[in-house]
């Protein structure tokens, strides 16, 4: 079923008209749909900030099953707008083939590559920041397990993961501890997977397994399907959650607030925004933007209501790895990376 330009209510879209050409800009969201709690959610967040601060008319087309993806982006292409955003990999194919046919056009897709004069991607290094996170989920854990698991093996969910795993390896490394880390091996690139990233009963399934094992610090990297891992941490009662894309604390029901720890952030509202400005003032190019924590386009969220359980001395640790990875100093690897 294709699904319109989300138009009302006022506060969720934007009110936009067709035709507005370069003042003007279409999204389309991956089949996850808007309110992901995740990156599409925070890619729309970056239009409608677009049309407030600098007058650029947004609507979005939400995709709810693979099916839409291609008929949604073409629609965009006919809407008449200067600017067409698409989100997540799931989207590649019908990106590169509608930047093609329509070279005037400016294209950027967020967490994919797509190489064509007119398409911009907006991908992250997601490791540096996740190895802070991990470095910090080994800190404060209490059984000596932790763990991650992805909405599926793709590159920007591995991305996570190896960040993590790196920074769990750096805090035993460091500590002469042996915290172990469920889910996900580096080294063989392999580790837990859901299969999808829409199905939360299949990540709270995931995350008890996890639990049982024994972990109580646990990053889900797989968008809708992580309030499953939210939903079996808090009822556990002594495990904490690692949110990744935005913050967590802000973006999940409230419920979840006392067991999210940090998250792993992508300011992807902000390079959007900046995207989006790009296309109308003739500075618009096809570089690909990479978000790090030097340029802060990744960071580590405020750890809100379990700051208590952070040490002033881990917090002090994590704080000058995080000017070490930005400088370079330390250097975090990962084949994912962009």
């Amino acid at each position: 079923m294709l699904a319109g330009c989300a138009s009302a209510p006022s506060d969720t879209a934007a009110s936009g008209s067709a035709g507005a050409g370069e003042n003007c800009a279409r999204m389309v969201t991956n089949s996850g749909g808007l309110d992901d709690r995740s990156f599409n959610q925070s890619s729309w967040a970056g239009l409608q900030k677009a049309e407030k601060d600098d007058g650029i008319q947004a609507r979005v087309l939400v995709s709810t099953t693979e099916n839409d993806l291609a008929p949604n982006v073409a629609q965009a292409v006919d809407s008449g707008c200067g600017f067409v955003l698409t989100v997540g990999y799931e989207l590649a194919p019908a990106t590169e083939e509608q930047a093609k046919a329509n070279p005037d056009i400016d294209f950027a897709i967020v967490d994919e590559t797509v190489e064509a004069p007119n398409v911009k991607p907006i991908l992250f290094d997601t490791a540096q920041a996740s190895y802070l996170a991990g470095y910090l989920a080994a800190g404060v854990s209490k059984t000596g397990k932790v763990a991650t698991f992805g909405g599926g093996n793709q590159p920007p969910v591995t991305l996570f993961m190896d960040g993590f795993a790196d920074g769990v390896d750096a805090y035993n490394a460091a500590h002469g501890t042996s915290v172990q880390l469920l889910g996900w091996s580096k080294e063989a690139q392999d580790g837990s997977f859901t299969g999808d990233f829409e199905d939360v009963n299949k990540g709270k399934q995931l995350a008890q397994a996890l639990i049982d094992q024994g972990a109580d610090v646990i990053m889900p990297v797989a968008g809708q399907v992580g309030e499953g891992a939210a939903s079996a941490a808090l009822a556990t009662g002594d495990v904490d959650v690692i949110w990744v894309d935005n913050d967590g604390y802000d973006t999940l029901p409230a419920e979840y607030r006392p067991i999210v720890l940090t998250s792993v952030i992508k300011d992807t509202e902000k390079a959007v925004q900046q995207i989006a400005v790009s296309s109308t003032d003739d500075s618009f190019t096809n570089e690909p933007y990479v978000g790090t924590l030097d340029n802060g386009g990744v960071g580590l969220a405020p750890f809100h209501d379990l700051a208590s359980s952070v040490s002033p001395e881990l917090s002090a640790e994590l704080d000058a790895l995080r000017d070490q990875i930005a400088s370079g100093a330390v250097t975090v690897t990962s084949p994912s990376q962009p």
